[in-house]
């Protein structure tokens, strides 16, 4: 009798096993040997005539040199799998851990490994998929599926930069970081099916999961309590791609800051529009991306004794080509932002101050060794203007001192590195 109940018991595992049509193991390692160096034009002393002291301009720089990580393709370890339910259904799970393997850690806050780039369950047929979890939002798909680097390394563009994936520069130019830029917890999101004839689309909606009083006037005040309405995402995409042509547009509100007492919440409002075109001998990119911080209030406020509110805004340009040659492939990018109302409230009905802009040149090349193995070099330049001071991901702040008159001026990179897929 034991014998028979172990013997039902392993056919019951082994119809499980079976029902489970593929699980994957796979990843990418990617090193590179960076160098950034960003130059900075200060005001200083230069001597002295009859004791009167002469200033004048002296550049400054700041540079480094270093081990990277995902200079070509994000560095990264993952486990998918599907289980065909029959009928034309699937369940579906991904998990995916950012790596640092330059230095062995992760690269989730702490260090750990975490499965921060990708989390997911899915239930997927001829409907289309729904899917749960931490995933991509819709407005980042076009600013990297529109990138010649892939929103990778030194050659980034500044579309990407400018809207919080990388945090440096962003938010001292006075617009924001926002940390559901590339990803965003907690959500559900559906994808339309791939047999539309080339149209393709998905919308998200990401979970604040903050604790809510009713009546309101029990929030309690401690922060984040009164931060309630943050974290929230509700976004969408919706494209066409067939043979040479691939175009989309996404729009997508961010929820980044809030206050109940006050009355306002503070919303990132971001559109983007990106196309390509494969012509065989060479690929086009381009893209434009408007971001701007749109905030509800009950009442008006003064900002500097001017009635109003400044609402920054970054607007962004991407125009790009890859061109194969043998084995290995040129990459060149053209990208710029320029800011908006980023100086408050007097700057916005005033004019007192130049809007701050940049823009950035990046040229690489990749040798593909086999379909898995590939070297490249990358080189970048940012030129900022009018109080931009945008640098590449990864390099050293721009030199700033007490009481010394500081103006960002360049930022410049390069990547030397080695990808392996597997």
């Amino acid at each position: 009798m034991k014998k028979s109940l172990v013997a039902l018991a392993a056919l019951a595992v082994a119809g499980v096993a079976s029902a489970q049509s593929s699980v994957t193991l796979f990843g990418v390692v990617d090193a590179a040997i960076s160098g950034y160096s960003n130059k900075t034009d200060a005001t200083l002393q230069v001597g002295t005539i009859n004791g009167v002291p002469i200033f004048g301009t002296q550049s400054i720089t700041t540079s480094k040199t270093a081990l990277t990580s995902s200079g070509y393709n994000s560095s990264r370890l993952g486990f998918r799998g599907t289980e065909d339910l029959g009928g034309g259904l699937a369940a579906s799970f991904w998990l995916e851990a950012g790596i640092n393997n330059d230095d062995g850690t992760g690269t989730a806050t702490g260090g750990g490994l975490q499965f921060n780039r990708r989390s997911t369950v899915s239930l997927s047929g001829n409907f289309g998929e729904v899917r749960l979890g931490r995933d991509y939002t819709p407005t980042f798909w076009n600013d990297t599926v529109f990138d010649p680097f892939g929103t990778n390394g030194v050659g980034t563009n500044l579309i990407s930069t400018a809207n919080g994936y990388s945090s440096a520069g962003a938010a001292s130019s006075g617009f924001t970081a926002n940390n559901q830029y590339s990803r965003a917890s907690n959500s559900v999101g559906y994808f339309l099916p791939p047999n539309l004839g080339g149209f393709y689309g998905q919308v998200m909606y990401a979970f604040n999961e903050k604790t809510t009083f009713d009546p309101g006037a029990l929030t309690t005040t401690p922060v984040p309590a009164i931060n309630g309405r943050a974290g929230r995402y509700v976004g969408g995409r919706v494209g066409y791609a067939n043979g040479p042509l691939d175009v989309a547009a996404a729009y997508g509100v961010s929820t980044v800051a809030s206050n109940f007492f006050v009355g306002n919440t503070q919303n990132l409002d971001t559109f983007n529009l990106g196309a390509s075109y494969d012509f065989g001998v060479v690929k086009l990119f381009g893209e434009y991306s408007n971001a701007k911080i749109k905030l509800d209030q009950s009442a008006p406020l003064t900002i500097n004794g001017v009635f109003g509110v400044s609402e920054p805004s970054a607007q962004g340009w991407l125009l790009g080509a890859t061109v194969p040659v043998g084995p290995g492939l040129i990459r060149f990018a053209y990208s710029a932002v320029k800011y908006k109302d980023t100086l408050g409230a007097r700057n916005q009905f005033f004019q007192v101050f130049p809007d701050p802009k940049a823009d950035k040149f990046a040229l690489g090349y990749v040798h593909n060794l086999s379909k898995r193995t590939a070297l490249y070099a990358t080189v970048a330049r940012i030129n900022n203007k009018d109080g931009a001071d945008l640098t590449m991901g990864g390099s050293p702040a721009f030199y700033t001192a007490t009481n010394v008159p500081t103006t960002p001026k360049n930022s410049t990179g390069y990547d030397l590195g080695i990808r392996h897929a597997f």
